[in-house]
């Protein structure tokens, strides 16, 4: 029997969690319709007739989020046969105030009582008979993280779940549910009897998401409703929300006995430690550090290294069968060059990487020179040359989802909340930065999620200084060619990222744009858990595929592209493919911006196409170099791409070029995302303007003032670095203007 199903929850229930038990690998992601908020739907488990749609994590109905719009407006429109509410048991009543308005909505609900692995140990028994004779609905008990429970609910889905009938069993005081009699009474006739009590409600509380065909009701109720907020001395919202929570705590006691507990839970011990007020921040730093450390500088770099010189360089001893004796005979030539030169093929079993495979078997072919050469040094060059990092980017993302899972992002929020308030931001912002660590894209669509527009514009604009998995390569390449796979590195690119949105978050503020308070932040947080590897895994696939995906499409566009303008040009006034890149087309595009990036300390025409192609797709800062610099060409030594590369740069302009291409305007995708956030183009010239004249003058005074420092160098542009620090520093720590403190003291006493 085909069976639709909506799955709600709050955040931080296992809602999603559960939706992978559920489905497994049957899933599919697209976009709700007419937003840009990612909308899950996917078939159970060996039940194709039976469809899942994972709604967004609310606490409530009412329409104060777009999440929250969303939920309402499907379950709604479109009719789901069963509700299954997953709540956190525990935390029962903080989450079952959305099962009571879930219930109002006349279809039946089945409610899954989650992480009952953490009630038992906390000693708390829940009377699940009783709370399902409470509530009107079937409650099953399960642990999503564990997969248990689950054949058990799925049953009762399918057998209880449409069965009941469904009817609210809490009510408010007898002053609210007189009116809410007179007010049932003027609903139009085409509101269905089951859901009578829900608008019913709606209207009583002014929802501001009601059709418009509601209005003539709500202005025909208004003397009811002021008559019960002056009886009550409140307004209505506030009754509701109120006469929801009494019934909660005074029937949630028959059915919930908590263990009395005179020590501190584990959650509670641990967040004593790394959300202490002094402690937390220099934690956090340390954590992030080592996230970085791990993926960039250790464990990611030894598997990335494996693949640029092994699977995209010459080749690699597999196991490492006679990798030692073949060292041994490179000391040995090197050494005493009157030796024979040893290869590496000649020691163990040795697999030839893909450059060679591909070179010997388009010779075997008698493939024509200029499609060898497009092979070679444009597609493998230039999507080898970024598909080289994604060991690092998997072990990243390894570590970003385990600290989500475990619920340490969620003390983040919190933590940094305290931070970005006193910046003009919310520890809202917070969460669009943390997805944007995979995606700029979805970390500027999850500023959906804030409420005031301010603050909304200002996190999309400073979203995108996170560094996302697409400047990954980037910080990768930088640490290891032109600082000899430095550790810090990469760890001070995520700092700085963090400095630059700090740092925005004063200066804009203190413009009309954006003046004014935050938004009020709210997050409730989970017990701390081991998460499984299989759901750490999933999320580390999920974001790492998409990364591949796209070297198999765009960074495939843009290598093709590269090579073509990279061999051919005009070359004795004629049209051909040119014996040196410096005659090519791409050198003399490259040529034509190189002189902007020159006070940045990178002002060779490479470096320009590279920053500038970094618009399509980060990504392509690293690719545009592997094709310019021969990264695919073979060679005994795999390390050829970084030393041509290096001669380019020193340390400082390093640096700056690593700097500008973290902070500048995002690539094309995500200047796509802005504009549809923002909804204007003006807007959107605002966004990417500001993050790119951000990056120009943050890089002009690490190259003028690091050379200074360093190498004694001083020209006009060193005095325009001192100039900007002086203006950054005094735009920085000026006093907000008077009226606007007069404002926000009278704001803060009201």
């Amino acid at each position: 029997m085909p069976l639709k199903i909506a799955l709600a929850g709050n955040p931080n229930s296992g809602k999603t969690t559960l939706f992978n038990v559920l489905t497994g690998s049957n899933q599919f992601v697209g976009n709700w319709p007419g937003v840009t908020v990612e909308k899950k739907e996917g078939r159970l488990r060996h039940e194709k007739e039976i469809t899942i749609t994972d709604l967004p994590g609310i606490y409530s109905l009412s329409p104060y989020t777009l999440e929250e719009v969303i939920t309402r407006q499907y379950l709604l429109e479109e009719h789901p046969d069963v509700i299954l509410n997953i709540v956190d048991a525990s935390n029962l009543e903080r989450n079952l105030f959305l099962t009571t308005q879930l219930l109002e909505l006349g279809i039946p609900v089945v409610v899954a009582l989650n992480m009952m692995d953490v009630v038992e140990k906390n000693g708390d028994v829940i009377d699940t008979a009783a709370l399902s004779k409470l509530l009107g609905c079937s409650v099953v008990t399960i642990s999503a993280l564990k997969s248990k429970g689950i054949s058990a609910l799925i049953q009762t889905i399918k057998e209880d779940g449409t069965a009941r009938s469904v009817t609210p069993p809490h009510r408010f005081d007898d002053t609210v549910e007189q009116a809410l009699e007179q007010i049932a009474a003027h609903l139009p006739p085409t509101v269905k009897a089951s859901q009578a009590r829900f608008y019913t409600i709606k209207l009583f509380e002014r929802d501001s998401k009601l059709p418009s065909s509601f209005e003539p009701v709500l202005r025909a109720c208004e003397p009811i409703i002021e008559s019960v907020e002056t009886a009550l001395d409140d307004d209505a919202e506030s009754i509701i929300t109120a006469g929801r929570y009494l019934f909660l705590t005074s029937e949630i006691a028959r059915c919930y006995r908590k263990k009395t507990q005179k020590k501190h839970s584990t959650s509670d011990k641990i967040d004593r430690i790394v959300t202490n007020r002094f402690a937390a921040l220099p934690i956090f730093a340390v954590i992030m550090f080592l996230v970085y450390f791990i993926s960039v500088t250790t464990v990611g770099t030894f598997v990335t290294d494996w693949t640029n010189d092994g699977l995209f360089g010459e080749g690699f001893h597999l196991f490492g069968i006679g990798a030692g004796e073949y060292e041994t005979a490179v000391e040995a030539f090197e050494a005493d060059p009157t030796l024979e030169e040893p290869s590496a093929s000649d020691y163990g079993i040795w697999v030839n990487g893909i450059p060679v495979l591909l070179e010997n078997g388009l010779d075997a072919i008698n493939t024509a020179p200029w499609l060898k050469d497009l092979i070679l040094n444009g597609i493998v060059a230039g999507v080898g040359a970024v598909l080289g990092f994604v060991p690092q980017m998997l072990v990243l993302f390894f570590l970003l989802a385990f600290l989500e899972s475990c619920g340490y992002m969620a003390r983040i929020a919190f933590i940094l909340d305290r931070i970005f308030r006193k910046f003009g931001l919310s520890g809202k912002s917070f969460i669009p930065m943390l997805i944007g660590t995979g995606c700029g894209v979805p970390g500027i669509m999850a500023s959906r999620t804030i409420e005031n527009e301010r603050d909304r514009k200002m996190t999309i604009m400073t979203t995108t200084f996170i560094p996302c998995s697409a400047k990954l390569p980037i910080i990768a390449m930088i640490a290891g060619a032109l600082f000899g796979g430095a550790w810090w590195v990469a760890p001070s690119a995520y700092f700085v990222g963090i400095a630059a949105i700090i740092t925005s978050g004063i200066l804009l503020k203190k413009t009309k744009l954006f003046s004014g308070d935050p938004a009020p932040f709210v997050m409730e947080l989970p017990a701390y858990h081991w998460p499984t590897v299989r759901n750490i895994l999933s999320s580390m696939w999920e974001r790492g595929w998409s990364f591949i995906k796209k070297a198999g499409t765009v960074i495939l566009l843009s290598s093709i592209f590269i090579w073509f303008t990279s061999t051919y040009g005009i070359e004795n006034g004629q049209f051909a493919a040119v014996s040196e890149n410096s005659n090519s087309f791409i050198a003399m595009i490259g040529s034509v911006f190189a002189w902007i990036f020159a006070p940045l300390g990178f002002g060779t025409w490479q470096s320009a196409v590279a920053a500038i192609n970094g618009l399509v797709a980060k990504e392509n800062v690293v690719n545009t170099f592997g094709i310019l610099y021969g990264f695919a060409e073979v060679a005994e030594d795999g390390a050829e791409f970084w030393s041509r590369l290096a001669a380019d740069f020193t340390v400082v302009s390093a640096y700056a070029f690593l700097v500008f291409n973290l902070l500048c305007a995002p690539c094309f995708a995500a200047i796509g995302a802005i504009k549809r956030e923002m909804n204007s183009a003006k807007w959107t010239f605002i966004a990417i303007g500001y993050q790119t004249i951000f990056a120009y003058a943050v890089a002009l005074c690490i190259n003028q003032i690091g050379s200074l420092i360093l190498f004694g160098t001083f020209s006009v542009f060193t005095v325009v670095a001192f100039l900007i620090v002086a203006a950054f520093l005094w735009l920085l720590l000026r006093p907000a203007k008077q009226s606007e403190r007069v404002r926000l003291k009278g704001a803060s006493n009201a």
